[in-house]
């Protein structure tokens, strides 16, 4: 038969031996140690996503000042003189920026790109469907780069991370931003599609 203590009296509570605190301390400890070589475990990988990202976005953007420059070199009759040596000149530029500003430089030469007029009289069709392609590859990469930065920048602000200065000594990755926008892609046959 159980015995319930009557209405209003203290309730007593076995007393905690040292024992038990140990072990809940041991738990709490164990708890922590995981969950600290989780968090350490996914920001290398969120670190190894971020330069594999970069190394895309990076291979893409060399690729299109690559087109833009050949375009400009080799078919100046197409996009007018002075426009081919504003084109080679900025290609040059964003392969490698003399102030440093890579965003900047990769903002002009995109934006002179999407001044070109659609139809370029005398480029082959795959030159213009490799810039087409380029274009997109490259909005494609930089997303997939700012997608990789936004969570490792999202993991490393959280409070146990900051607490326990996981990371610390890296510097937080930054964000690409460029304007990639693609007004229209042209197939291989020229033709403008949405």
């Amino acid at each position: 038969m159980v015995v319930l203590p009557q209405a209003g009296a203290p309730v007593a509570w076995p007393a905690v031996t040292p024992d038990a605190w140990l072990l809940t301390a041991a738990v709490v400890l164990l708890v922590l140690a995981a969950w600290t070589g989780w968090t350490l475990t996914r920001l290398q990988r969120l670190e190894t996503r971020v330069a594999r990202a970069w190394i895309a976005l990076d291979t893409q953007l060399q690729r299109r000042a690559g087109l833009a420059e050949e375009l400009a070199r080799h078919f100046p009759a197409a996009v007018g003189e002075e426009r081919a040596g504003y084109l080679a000149a900025f290609a040059a530029d964003a392969r490698a920026p003399g102030d440093g500003d890579r965003e900047l430089a990769e903002n002009v030469l995109g934006r002179e790109l999407r001044e070109l007029p659609a139809e370029l009289p005398g480029v082959p069709a795959a030159l213009r469907a490799d810039l087409a392609g380029t274009a997109t590859r490259v909005g494609l990469a930089r997303r997939f780069y700012n997608d990789a930065v936004r969570d490792t920048r999202a993991l490393r602000r959280r409070r146990l991370p900051r607490v326990l200065r996981l990371h610390a000594a890296r510097p937080l990755p930054r964000y690409f931003d460029i304007d990639d926008r693609v007004q229209g892609v042209t197939d291989g046959a020229g033709n403008q599609r949405r």
